[in-house]
């Protein structure tokens, strides 16, 4: 019985493949058009990037096969402190970031629906969140199950229309191949930033360890696996829509997908494309209040969070995490109202992205004091692995480095904002501890 409620090799990898494939892969393509086909070099770096930390994240797992994700193996390497706040961080943004995803899905339907008027809009957007969290209350098996269709759903047509895309490319289009004016590598370092957003959630397979039938060998596979089919599903249809739209059109698109496969295709495919990109989205915002909700479960497990974090109902879902993660969203969703408050919303984003590099550069550091010691790197394997960690730690700062001193110090902000939760909590954990050792 206990295996039926758990979750195998494709909801994990449709997870992992949901969670960084969003509304992003719709915008892309007119943001590395600034770039020319030097831009698309950039895919290179963030690809490589994104493996390094998958294989990090595969064998953390499958050495601490702990639900929760991230802050399971900064505990390991460097105690409680450090893992909470590792693990605050991780949960905040979780849902941060999803608000912009709600709102995305709105949007995407409005060639079908209408434009509505701002309140109608947040209604639809709090009906959207309420679905998603009922769906998640029945337990990860069923999210999983959802997820994978969702992952089906949106990966065949995003495989589909660059398939027939091939046969209107134009090879003019890639030219000059550096148009910015700036050397190479200040245009691919420039672009990769860009790129690096596709694959935010590279962890997210982690979070759910508890729940994952054998996860010691489903989750690493299923990481790796899955960030490769996000590597070629991002690629694949950035340099399709490149090769088929004119450069300064690109460059103009809000919508580069439609309107390449308007060219493909013919016809108004408006209404299709709109379809594909909410569903896109409601896939990533299914995963990421699935992870949100394990996140919070775990930290409560580890005694980091406080105890209510780790309440389950009769099937299995960590109910009030998911709820307190929810709620936590509808303040954000309230301020967006106007639209004009959208590009705070990106911003939001943008904070996120750099919040989830620490944590990632956290999880490195475990990486590399847990299983880089000098008795390993006698070893083929222990050299593999200290390569690895050190060539992860390079991206991470890299990628720090790159987001610049506002964003880091944003970030930070959100990982001190749990200093009131984490004087409040430790007191009882102290005291169970203190009881603990006088029974």
């Amino acid at each position: 019985m206990l295996s039926q409620k758990k979750i195998g090799f494709w909801s994990v990898t449709s997870l992992v493949a949901g969670s960084q494939i969003g509304s992003g892969i719709f915008l892309l393509p007119s943001s590395l058009a600034f770039f020319g086909a030097i831009g698309l070099l950039s895919w290179i770096l963030t690809t490589t990037g994104a493996l390094l930390l998958a294989l990090v994240f595969a064998r953390l797992c499958a050495k601490i096969p702990k639900t929760g994700g991230p802050h399971a193996y900064i505990e390991a390497a460097f105690g409680s402190t450090i893992a909470f706040y590792s693990a605050w961080t991780y949960w905040v943004i979780s849902w941060m970031s999803s608000t912009a995803v709600i709102i995305a899905v709105v949007g995407y339907l409005t060639p079908i629906f209408g434009n509505t008027d701002p309140i109608t809009n947040l209604f639809i957007e709090i009906l959207i969140l309420f679905c998603i969290t009922l769906l998640n209350s029945f337990g990860v098996r069923a999210a999983g199950r959802v997820e994978f269709l969702f992952t089906v759903l949106k990966i065949l047509p995003l495989i589909i229309v660059p398939i027939a895309g091939i046969f209107f490319i134009k090879m003019e289009h890639f030219i000059p191949f550096n148009p910015t004016g700036n050397s190479a590598l200040s245009a691919i370092n420039a672009a990769a930033l860009l790129t690096l957003w596709g694959f935010i959630g590279v962890e997210s397979a982690t979070t759910p360890a508890g729940s994952v039938l054998n996860p010691t060998k489903t989750i690493p596979r299923a990481i790796i696996f899955g960030t490769l089919i996000v590597s070629f599903v991002y690629i694949f249809n950035s340099f399709v829509i490149m090769g088929v739209m004119q450069p300064n059109v690109l460059l103009q698109s809000k919508a580069p997908f439609s309107d390449a496969a308007a060219l493909i295709f013919g016809g108004n495919w408006s209404y299709i494309i709109s379809l594909v990109a909410s569903i896109v989205c409601l896939g990533t915002l299914n995963a990421w209040i699935l992870t949100s909700g394990q996140i919070a479960l775990g930290a409560a497990s580890d005694r980091l969070f406080p105890k209510f974090f780790a309440r389950k109902n009769k099937r299995g879902a960590p109910i009030l995490s998911l709820i307190t993660s929810s709620i936590g969203m509808i303040p954000l969703l309230i301020l967006t109202l106007d639209a004009n408050l959208i590009n705070q919303v990106n911003s939001i984003i943008d904070i996120s992205v750099t919040a989830f590099l620490l944590v990632y550069l956290m999880s490195v550091l475990s990486y590399l004091k847990l299983f880089c010691n000098f008795r390993s790197v006698g070893t083929t394997t222990g050299r593999n692995a200290l390569l690895i960690g050190i060539l992860a730690l390079i991206f991470c700062g890299w990628a720090l480095w790159a987001s610049g001193l506002k964003m880091i110090s944003l970030g930070l902000l959100i990982t001190l904002s749990g200093a009131p939760i984490y004087l409040w909590s430790r007191r009882p954990h102290e005291r169970d501890s203190l009881s603990e050792k006088v029974g």
